[in-house]
């Protein structure tokens, strides 16, 4: 196994505000494996509340045997064997779960999304995120979604109903809202799912603090919209405690260290009757297009992160009304990209 990294700093078109800070650009870990001529492409998005940097996943990457790598991949054992050498660091374990599965389907010649049960004709329509910004920059990042056929907007500050009316004063596509635990008092917030839900808003993503399990599950008894837990959910082990907490789950895969257990917390979450979106941190087509290769299995999609960004070294996935089409390439279906590891791809 030949193994090639490159750091990159993914601009962002928009400085990215959410309800607790704001930032222009997100630092990756581009990963590159070569195993008996085929390559995959994996990727380590490291926004800045995950604790990781360029710096800890290149300490990661040193300390992994490689040659325990062989194919076919146990993808089981490979995630246990990365979890013992250090706990945490999810998204460098995700780029190395990502660049395995793209390699395991050029070896077997089969889409990722295949391999993985996914119907392609299931696709679910992908959002368009807005971050927290002024009236007129919010008007612009509307204007850039075009061809999206839903919003997302970033709240948990005091000036949310104004955001919202923002948008709709613009834009009658239906929303989805990530308060990023922004709000605190529970019945504040109920009346707040009511006036989202006649604004046309579909589900709403960690209203409170990861921690206030009973707030968060007093808010599920009674919203009209359906609640989804994304802070309060990072790798399988967090599930068990969810159930009947949260409607559903935001699964990411820089959260849940990559494919494979992405695909056993879909599995999980359907066990519990709960509903499914599939996220992404700011990401280039790689770590989107694997997100694309499961988002079939889900009910909602939020994979916007090549329309987010500047200079994504990586051609952007087709997209047809709203929703991703998969291209037959085996892998990620991944292309572009030629010359940014010093060689050819």
């Amino acid at each position: 196994m030949k193994i090639s990294c490159k750091e990159f700093e993914l601009e962002l078109k928009h400085p990215f505000s959410i309800s607790k800070f704001t930032r222009t650009s997100t630092p990756l870990l581009l990963l590159k494996l070569n195993y008996e001529g085929f390559i995959g492409y994996g990727e380590a998005s490291m926004v800045p509340y995950m604790g990781e940097s360029q710096a800890s996943a290149a300490a990661f990457l040193a300390k992994v045997d490689w040659n325990k790598f062989q194919h076919p991949f146990d993808f089981a054992a490979i995630h246990h064997y990365l979890d013992e050498i250090e706990k945490g660091n999810p998204a460098v374990k995700a780029a190395i779960d990502i660049a395995l599965n793209d390699l395991n389907g050029k070896i077997l010649n089969q889409p990722c999304a295949k391999i993985y049960g996914a119907d392609a004709t299931k696709m679910p329509i992908t959002s368009y995120t807005l971050g927290i910004d002024t009236p007129e920059v919010l008007k612009e990042k509307v204007a850039d979604a075009k061809g999206f056929k839903v919003l997302k907007i970033k709240l948990g500050r005091d000036n949310d109903k104004e955001l919202i009316q923002t948008i709709r004063s613009v834009s009658d596509l239906p929303l989805y809202v990530d308060a990023n635990q922004g709000w605190s008092n529970k019945k504040e917030a109920i009346d707040m799912c009511y006036w989202l839900h006649d604004q046309g808003v579909l589900l709403i993503e960690q209203p409170m603090d990861k921690t206030n399990l009973e707030g968060n599950a007093w808010l599920t008894q009674r919203s009209p919209i359906p609640i989804i837990a994304d802070e309060a959910v990072q790798r399988l082990a967090d599930m068990d405690n969810l159930k009947g907490a949260y409607h559903g789950i935001n699964i990411k895969l820089m959260k849940s260290a990559g494919m494979y257990e992405a695909h056993q917390m879909i599995l999980k979450a359907r066990s519990f009757g709960m509903k499914i979106l599939i996220g992404c941190m700011s990401e280039t087509s790689i770590a989107t297009l694997a997100g694309a290769a499961l988002a079939p299995l889900c009910d909602w999609a939020d994979l916007d992160g090549p329309w987010l960004t500047k200079n994504n070294p990586f051609d952007a996935p087709e997209m047809k009304d709203g929703r991703y089409v998969l291209n037959d390439l085996p892998g990620l279906g991944l292309t572009g990209g030629e010359g940014l590891f010093g060689e050819g791809k």
